[in-house]
């Protein structure tokens, strides 16, 4: 398991951006998907929700899902893999 690490906010700062914590680590996490600085996996780690859950927030949110081509072309390559066996 990875190390931990705190951050501290105090309440007035979500209090005033009428975020509770939970709230506030969605926030980041959308932000740092959309950022393309976090993986779909690591974001909905971070956001601490399904990767279900996390994709019907991206999608509420207007948030496109991170996948191209070579995303496209490693799946078929890994179908074609499993296919063989």
């Amino acid at each position: 398991m990875s190390a931990m690490l705190s951050l501290e906010l105090s309440q007035d700062i979500l209090d005033s951006a009428r975020l509770t914590p939970a709230e506030l680590k969605q926030e980041l996490a959308l932000a740092l998907y959309a950022q393309r600085r976090l993986s779909v996996g690591k974001a909905r780690e971070l956001a601490n929700l399904s990767l279900w859950e996390f994709r019907q927030l991206l999608a509420v949110r207007r948030i496109e899902p991170h996948y191209d081509e070579q995303d496209l072309a490693e799946d078929v390559a890994a179908l074609q893999n499993l296919n063989r066996l």
